[in-house]
Order: structure tokens, then sequence, then C-alpha cells
């Protein structure tokens, strides 16, 4: 996060001449009452924990989705004080969280002792790969501690940060951030998720021999996580993408009024805040989203191989078996599509609004350090582009969905090559 006096430092050191309003202790002509108005919002710091609090309406609107994660005992981090999100390993939080997984782990681990004998048990190559299933979705269980609260202590502060970027907004923009409709929007989807966790076990055990209803106790919190860390990407890339569009609209509306370069400087160094909270988003999830990614594409994997080799052994018969893998590979597709596809239109929006405006000035009806300022913020846009990039391992985007395609693909074929050259008895 830009330090909050290398802010004030860029919100208030371009004094061109024709921006001052006092110069050498003489007054160069009078204030408005927008002025007025500015000068009390720059009084407003980032730092002050109740002026933070005060102006965070984006963690007010998804702090359903943290409680839901505590609850979870996946991301015990806390509102410790105004303005401020904290992990401490010391937290009742954190007590919770562990004392919860201790106890979902035995039931792990049960159910996951019954699957692994089962699993031995089988001789056949298809049959052996349609069992690899049941327990591949007990492991994310195992990574919570690493994916989770191993990360704690950096999305707490890409938290924290939210709360200071929006009192910057306050100050350059003289309006509060909104986002309209979101915490409805988490509500419905906090409650979809939990529904579809459910409906998605249930329709598992109904479709797909030896799943049995008390072994998806096992199962409950593990697939509501996967769930509900899809929807927090997702609110996390709509909240960008609001406060990429509303910054866009504000920079117009100021334009149209006046061009200046203590204005222009004011909204590139708002906009860098915003470009470097879109990078701390995936630098903070990069552990959690990089498994997640490695998680969906084995699973999207081995459901289509062995659908596919239904449908070789004996036509397609839409029978209980071919169903429940189809209805895993849609599922575990469709959170691999929202995951990378609200990413994308999110980094659409962060430049695409703000250079059109920068674009569309006539620089030759501004005076020179005006100019000078558009060059800065179009040379800032040029090499802060907007990607999401997990600590560099991948970029968040569409084209995040070719490549697993392909390499879906690509393991499919070797996949059925190994079937075809086993002997029939054995396949």
């Amino acid at each position: 996060m830009i330090p909050d006096h290398y802010f004030d430092e860029g919100l208030n050191g371009t004094l061109y001449p024709n921006d001052m309003k006092q110069v050498n202790g003489k007054v160069a002509y009078g204030k408005t009452q927008a002025d007025y108005e500015q000068e009390q919002r720059d009084m407003l710091s980032s730092q002050d924990g109740d002026t933070c609090e005060t102006h965070d309406q984006f963690y007010r609107d998804h702090k359903l989705l943290l409680v839901l994660f505590r609850a979870l005992a996946v991301m015990p981090i806390t509102r410790s004080r105004p303005g401020t999100i904290t992990f401490s390993w010391k937290s009742r939080a954190t007590m919770y969280a562990i004392s919860f997984y201790i106890v979902a782990t035995v039931v792990v681990l049960m159910v996951g002792y019954e699957r692994v004998m089962i699993l031995r048990s089988i001789k056949k190559f298809d049959e052996y790969i349609y069992a690899i299933l049941f327990v591949a979705f007990l492991v994310p269980h195992f990574w919570i501690p690493f994916v989770g609260w191993g990360v704690a202590h950096q999305v707490a502060i890409y938290k924290t940060s939210w709360g200071k970027f929006q009192v910057r907004y306050y100050r350059v923009t003289g309006e509060n951030l909104q986002f309209p409709n979101l915490q409805t929007q988490i509500v419905i989807i906090s409650v979809g998720c939990l529904l579809l966790a459910v409906c998605f076990l249930l329709s598992l055990c109904a479709l797909m021999d030896g799943f049995l209803l008390r072994h998806t106790t096992a199962y409950y919190h593990i697939i509501i996580m996967i769930n509900m860390n899809c929807a927090l990407w997702y609110i996390n890339c709509k909240g960008i993408k609001i406060a990429s569009q509303s910054l866009s609209e504000c920079f117009r509306r100021d334009v149209n009024v006046e061009i200046s370069a203590k204005l222009i400087s004011r909204y590139r160094f708002l906009w860098l805040n915003l470009s470097e909270l879109l990078q701390s988003l995936g630098n903070a999830y990069a552990r959690t989203y990089s498994t997640y990614c490695l998680f969906m594409f084995f699973n999207i994997t081995i459901a289509v191989y062995g659908a596919l080799s239904e449908i070789v052994d004996h036509g397609l018969k839409f029978s209980f078996k071919e169903m429940g893998l189809f209805v895993d590979a849609a599922y575990c597709s469709t959170l691999l599509f929202i995951f990378a596809d609200c990413s994308h239109k999110s980094t659409l929006k962060v430049a695409a609004g703000v250079q059109d405006t920068l674009l569309g000035i006539d620089v030759l009806a501004v005076d020179r350090p005006a100019q000078k300022e558009i060059d800065h913020f179009i040379q800032a846009i040029e090499m802060n582009p907007a990607v999401v990039s997990l600590k560099g391992y991948a970029h968040v985007n569409r084209e995040l969905l070719t490549s697993t395609i392909s390499m879906i693909a690509i393991y499919l074929i070797v996949l059925l090559q190994f079937k075809i050259s086993l002997p029939k008895t054995d396949s």
C-alpha cells in the first residue's frame, strides 16, 4: 500500500502557478466553497482508524463473507480495532479455527480411511480412476492451514488497505465510494453456496455407487469452502470493478469542469492506489487460488475421463454413473470459469475509463504543466498494466481458461490411449 505521506505529497506536491491559492503570503485569488471543502477533506488521514471505519463501506457490505470464513475455520481474521483487520495466532478466532479443524480432521480421516480401503480393493483401471474422485475431494481439508491460516496475515493487510483507499477516494473525489446492491448479492450468494454444496453432495450420493450418505458428513465443510472461495474472489473483483468505474466517472466529471495539473496529479495517485490494490489481491491470495486451480484442473480431468470411458465401453446410456461424473465436471468447470472470468472483466475496467478521458482531452487547450501531468498519467497506466497475478505463478484471466482446456485435452488423450492399450479383461 502506498504510504500515507507519499500519497499526501502526491496530492499536494503539484503547485503550479495557476493552481496556487497563495503565493509569498499573498492571496492570488479568492477561495470558492469547493476549495474550502477540499481543504477539509485533505485534513483526513487514511492512517486514522476511526476515519477508515467511517468510509469503509466495502467491509460493511461483505462482512458476512468474512464471518462465514471464520465459521468454517478457513480464514480467522478479525476487526480488532476500528479500520483495521488483523490476524493473530493467539486470537479467539484462531483458537476456534484450530478446534474446529481438529474435530473436522477426525471426521475426514474416518471417512477417508473407508474411501482408501475401497480404493485399494479395486482392480479395474476405470473403477480405480472413478474412486480417486472421492478421495481427491478430501484433500482440500488438509490444505487449510497452508492456504488459509498461512496467508491470513497478508489477507488482513489487503482488507485493511480497502479502508485506506476509500478514505483517499473521498479526499480526491469528494464522494464516498458506494457499492450498490453488493450486500444483497452477497447474502444471496452465501445462501446459494450453502445450498449448492448440499445439492451437489446429495446428487453425487444418489448418482454414484459406493458414496454413502454418512460419508457426506466429511465433505460438507470442504465443498462449502470451495464455493465460498469462488464467491470471495468474485466479490473482491466486483469491488475493484465498481471502484474503477466510479473513479472513471468522477474523473470525467471533474475534467469537464476544470483541467489543471493538480487535478490530474491527484487522480493519477488515486488510480495508482487502485492499481496497487488489484495487485495486492492476487498476491494476498496467491497460495489459496493456486492450489484452487490445481484442484479444479485435476477433478475436471478425472471426471471427464471417467464419463468418456463409460461412453466408450457402454455407449451413451445416461447411466447414474455417467450423470454423476458429468455433474462433477460441470460443477468444477463452472467454478473455474467464474474465477477466471470475473478477474478478466474487472481488469478491463481498471484503466479503460480514465484512459479514454485522458485521450479525449485537447492537450493544445491546456497549459504546459497539465500536459506534463497527462503524459505522466498515461505513462503510469502503461507501466502498471491491470493484470491479476498469483505472485507470478499465473495470470488470472480468460487465457487461463484456454490454457486449462488445452492441458485437460492433452491429459485426456494420454489417459484414453492408456485405456485402449490395456487388455480388455482389465479395462
